[in-house]
């Protein structure tokens, strides 16, 4: 009997995919299978396997060291491996153990552009059958459940910005830097057709391998910025959102990089007149039981905004948003976004469709559409993590039944608190709300945090061009 059995991990249905999966590799003659997990950045990571070994894998999982839930962006240990709690307060990681990655078999897809290849996703579990608490996956997951437990099914669509530049050779590092600091166009024409189809050849590959991969593609955009483009995702729920996001994020890379070209989600490149990146994540609430699917956002009352399910749920993540863009915002270039009069947002507030409110109401009651749109992450943003601490903030408003205030007309104008504008301040933010910390995980706020200031102070301790360029030679 194998781990997955013994432990009784799987669904039914999970059962039954992950024999259809053994029998679709023999079939297809797949030679290897990437199983990866998504790492507390959103970074995927993992082993591949030779096809002769899936079944096994299917019944056992693979193991892999639990440091690698302990570095920061540069893969740097943060927290001590060898202490008796690993470093994060669990006993299960003392002494860099060992940790189970459980592949989902209902994530199975093929990577056409990688030769045979197949793709998993997995779930972390210990040694002795127990779920990783500082899994991002599962964190996400038990959010889903807390709705689910309200009678709601939480329903997701992405919008996510990227560039997109030519790659040269790799630098010291191994990375295919861009070849110049020069974009593969002027931009400034926002959804210009000319200057998608000057690209058209690389975004027909995108839309085509993703298309096999069953992302729900809904557009390709050229947005403002110069060689900018934006990737728009249909709906879908829970987990499967983020899954969707991790998997596209993963391909455009790959993809691209096999063209010649390099794709980065950085929010703001360091290339002269390139435009900030932004991941606007669209949000409502389905009822399940009796009303089962219904949109649990719209309002009955005729003139009203929201129903009263989708007010408290905006007020929780209004109470809450300085708290949640440390989840959102997770980098110390995302926060060089944020600029008044530019279709980013800078302060806490809501209005219906204003592009310069951080939480936009969108849709209507008429064909049934009501939701809201979060216009604060960049596109680095780990999607469990990100999509949780809203799910998190907007529950907290539904339990408390928390009244949510005006609209702002003027969002660049309207008196409000500031979201953080350091990656410092989110961090302190998160900290401090303890009433958000409690719903979200304290244990793992506080594992997070600590990566995260880790990464901080490596910043504050490099010296900048900028400072080169004031001091060198003035003083």
């Amino acid at each position: 009997m194998g781990f997955i059995e013994r432990h009784n991990v799987y669904t039914d249905d999970q059962a039954r995919a992950a024999a259809e999966i053994v029998r679709r590799v023999e079939r297809e003659q797949l030679r290897f299978v990437r199983v990866v997990f998504a790492d507390q950045h959103g970074l995927l990571r993992g082993k591949t396997v030779a096809a002769a070994e899936l079944g096994s894998v299917l019944r056992g999982g693979l193991t892999v060291v639990s440091t690698l839930l302990s570095k920061d962006t540069s893969g740097t240990t943060v927290y001590q491996a060898f202490s008796p709690d690993g470093g994060c307060g669990i006993a299960e990681m003392a002494g860099a153990a060992d940790m189970v990655m459980v592949p989902d078999p209902t994530t199975f897809r093929v990577l056409d552009w990688a030769g045979s290849t197949g793709w998993l996703l997995c779930d972390f579990y210990f040694a002795n059958g127990q779920p990783v608490p500082l899994s991002s996956r599962g964190l996400l997951r038990r959010a889903v459940q807390r709705a689910a437990d309200h009678g709601y099914q939480v329903l997701i669509g992405a919008e996510l910005e990227f560039h997109l530049f030519r790659a040269g050779a790799p630098d010291g590092a191994g990375h295919a830097a861009p070849a110049s600091p020069g974009p593969l166009n002027a931009g400034y024409q926002l959804l210009s057709k000319d200057r998608i189809d000057s690209l058209g050849p690389m975004v027909t590959r995108f839309g085509e391998h993703l298309q096999r991969l069953d992302v729900p593609i809904r557009t390709f955009e050229v947005e403002f910025g110069p060689s900018q483009l934006e990737v728009t995702l249909n709906s879908e729920t829970g987990v499967r959102a983020a899954d969707t996001v991790l998997l596209l994020r993963s391909a455009l890379k790959q993809i691209a990089r096999r063209h010649g070209y390099h794709v980065t989600f950085m929010c703001r490149p360091k290339i002269p007149r390139v435009f900030s990146s932004g991941w606007h994540l669209h949000q409502s609430l389905l009822h399940t039981g009796e009303r089962d699917g219904a949109n649990a956002f719209v309002p009955e009352e005729p003139g009203a905004v929201l129903s009263d399910v989708g007010r408290h749920y905006l007020a929780g993540r209004l109470r809450h948003a300085a708290a949640a863009s440390a989840f959102a915002v997770p980098t110390v270039n995302g926060y060089k976004r944020f600029h008044s009069y530019s279709m980013a947002p800078d302060r806490v507030m809501w209005a219906q469709d204003n592009r310069a409110a951080m939480l936009r109401v969108c849709g209507s009651a008429a064909d049934r559409s009501s939701h809201v749109e979060n216009r604060v992450g960049e596109p680095t943003a780990n999607p469990y993590l990100y999509i949780a601490s809203q799910v998190t903030a907007g529950l907290n408003g539904i339990e408390n039944r928390w009244e949510l205030g005006p609209s702002a007309d003027q969002p660049y104008e309207t008196e409000a608190p500031r979201l953080p504008s350091t990656l410092g301040e989110a961090l302190q933010a998160l900290t401090d709300d303890t009433e958000f910390a409690q719903a979200f995980g304290k244990q793992f706020v506080e594992y997070y945090v600590g990566i995260k200031r880790h990464e901080l102070a490596r910043f504050n301790a490099a010296v900048t061009d900028w400072e080169h360029q004031e001091y060198f030679d003035l003083f």
